[in-house]
Formats: structure tokens, sequence, C-alpha cells
């Protein structure tokens, strides 16, 4: 069964996505060559819990960590390193979540790391128009799918393929709620969207083919044919005027 919010569930929600996109607007400031996933992850974890809140992610099914990073050909839940640091022409997607007054915020962005080629800000900013492609549509009365195919026909339109091992998602008192919402699909097909539904939309957009690989540590997954993988993520309301981005400053 997906959720109806109520304007004050909405409220709670917004503050907890408000969070959100403060904390990756901080990390995003400290990404540069040489600094460590560790550090960025410890940087998230103490604002998230300075403000009051608590990291979503970690812990959650095992998680060890309160971001996700995940470095050019990796495509989500990169697990952060002190080890692991960051060089010249990389690009990481940094996905977070709190848990706030109960309720949750969840939204990724991809960054690039001092100068990175043409091919991945091409991507980069392919994969944040696609995302916003979707959110165009997210309005009371239309189907789901159809946010999944202006997701995937923008997308290939430039040649990328679309990840669908993995997908989007309602969110609310938990993390993971109804309905799941790919990057491709049929449009005019899917669910009918409701006013006070809340989603969190993420393309997760490939240079190369769609395969996944999930590699030994049992959570990063990564493209199978380690070609560049870019991701960004919003948690929007449906409201009966449209859609509202809940998690923006």
């Amino acid at each position: 069964m997906i959720a109806l919010r109520s304007k004050r569930e909405i409220a709670k929600l917004r503050a907890a996505n408000r969070m959100v996109a403060e904390v990756l607007q901080l990390v995003k400031q400290r990404i540069c060559p040489g600094v460590s996933t560790g550090a960025l992850d410890k940087l998230a974890e103490d604002e998230i819990i300075r403000q009051g809140a608590r990291p979503a992610f970690k812990g959650y099914a095992g998680f060890p960590a309160t971001l996700c990073t995940s470095i050019n050909y990796e495509i989500v839940h990169g697990i952060p390193s002190k080890k692991r640091k960051l060089k010249d022409g990389d690009i990481i997607s940094i996905d977070v979540g709190v848990f706030l007054d109960g309720y949750y915020g969840d939204a990724a962005i991809t960054v690039p790391v001092g100068t990175v080629s043409q091919e991945a800000k091409r991507l980069m900013q392919v994969t944040e128009e696609s995302l916003h492609k979707a959110i165009e549509c997210a309005c009371p009365g239309e189907r789901l799918y159809t946010l999944s195919n202006s997701v995937q026909k923008y997308a290939e339109g430039f040649g990328y393929s679309v990840v669908r091992d993995f997908v989007g998602h309602g969110i609310g008192t938990e993390l993971h709620e109804p309905p799941q919402i790919p990057n491709y699909g049929k449009a005019g097909t899917g669910l009918i969207l409701k006013a006070g539904m809340v989603l969190a939309i993420e393309p997760m957009i490939n240079i190369g083919g769609y395969a996944v690989q999930v590699l030994a540590d049992g959570w990063t997954a990564v493209t199978k044919d380690r070609k560049l993988s870019a991701h960004f993520e919003h948690t929007i309301a449906i409201t009966a005027n449209g859609s509202e981005i809940l998690s923006k400053l």
C-alpha cells in the first residue's frame, strides 16, 4: 500500500530532506584530489548528528557507513574508506540519507574531482537533466512509468544506458517504501500518481552498457564493462499543483 502523506507529514519530510541537501552541499565543498572517502563520510556523519538526526544508511541491512561513495564506474553503494583517496579526473556519486523526527530524507549528487573529461561532464549533466525530466512529469493523474520513460528516453537519446538492477522508491516513515520507481518503462502505464505521495527518484546512467556487477564486499555495484556511471537523486512530494522537490536548499 502506498501512503498518502498529510501536510504535517510532508513538513517533516521537508525538514529531513533539507538536512540531506545541506549535508550534500557540505560534502561537495570538501571534495578535491587527495581527500579520502572516509573523511567525507565522517564529515557527513558528524553534521547529521550535530543537527539532531541520525544517519539513515549506517547499519541499514548491515551497511557500514553514513555515505555511499561511488567512484567512476561504481554505480551505487560504494563504501567509504580512509584508504581510498580521490584523484584528479575522478567523478564521485555521494548518496546520503537521514532520519529526523520519525521521517526519512534521501538524495544523491555526482561531483567532479578537480578537472574531469568532457565525456564525464556530459554524462553528469545528462543524468541530472534526466532526473528533472522525470520530476516535470510528476503530477496527480500521471502514470508512474511516464516518469520512468522520460528518464530512459532522454538518457538513451545521448547514447547512454539506464541501470535496471536498481530503482527509485517511495519514502516516508521507512527509507524504502512502495512503489519501486524504475528508470525505464512504457509511458502511460503504471500506477496513477496522487497528491500526498512522496517519491525518491534516482536515475543511474552509464556511458556503456547497463549490465551490473556487485563486488566482493557485497555492496559496491559497478558497471560490468567498467565504463563511467553517474547518479542523481531527489525526494519529491506530489502536490495538487504538480511536484515539490523536498531535497533542496
